[in-house]
């Protein structure tokens, strides 16, 4: 690698994409992942704030995806993914889980697609992991087995993780956080999304 190559690596601001694992109209997992989106911003990342709502799929089938192959929308979520330099993740809590959205588009962008192998948007790539809920626990549950998820893919988790509980009260009437203590966690994680995407490199295609 020349120079100049390493030069416009280190110049480029890393690129975040941000989901979240509720399409519900007021989601707080959502609210999260607008906040964190303008985290990073303000962190020096170009933040990539997407919908799960605009990417629908059926609940993975291997007998579908052997007659009909990968959806449009999965083909599109692996080139976001593949373009980017981390992801932020922001889930509600089902049943000491993730969300059967979150994991269902998970495991749809984790197939094979043609030559390419199925794990390829994920590997290598940073990710931050966070959460909101009525109840006290703060997700604490659902985010730990979505780093086990997202490292069995291969991504690079990073170890804090926001979780925001008692979410109804937690945000103003513009979706900004209320708590200081929880809008200095959600910077520090796009902190570290944007400075650990920067110092490790991450090629995206």
């Amino acid at each position: 690698m020349s120079q100049d190559d390493n030069k416009s690596r280190k110049d480029a601001r890393p690129r975040i994409l941000l989901l979240s694992g509720s399409i519900r109209r007021q989601s707080y997992n959502t609210r999260l992942a607008r906040c964190m989106s303008v985290a990073v911003q303000e962190a020096g990342g170009d933040a990539t704030l997407i919908s799960l709502a605009d990417y629908p799929m059926a609940i993975y089938h291997g007998d579908d995806e052997a007659e009909r192959g990968l959806p449009d929308a999965a083909r599109r979520l692996r080139a976001l993914f593949k373009s980017h330099h981390g992801v932020f993740f922001a889930s509600p809590e089902e049943n000491s889980s993730i969300s059967a959205l979150l994991k269902n588009t998970l495991d749809w962008v984790s197939r094979t697609d043609g030559d390419e192998a199925g794990k390829v948007p994920y590997m290598g790539k940073i990710a931050g992991i966070g959460g909101a809920t009525t109840g006290a626990s703060g997700t604490k549950l659902g985010q730990l087995h979505l780093r086990s998820v997202l490292s069995g893919l291969g991504m690079l988790v990073l170890p804090a993780m926001v979780g925001i509980p008692f979410a109804a009260n937690a945000f103003d009437e513009t979706g900004t956080l209320v708590s200081e203590e929880h809008r200095a966690a959600v910077e520090g994680l796009a902190l570290a999304l944007v400075n650990t995407a920067a110092a490790i490199g991450v090629t995206s295609s």
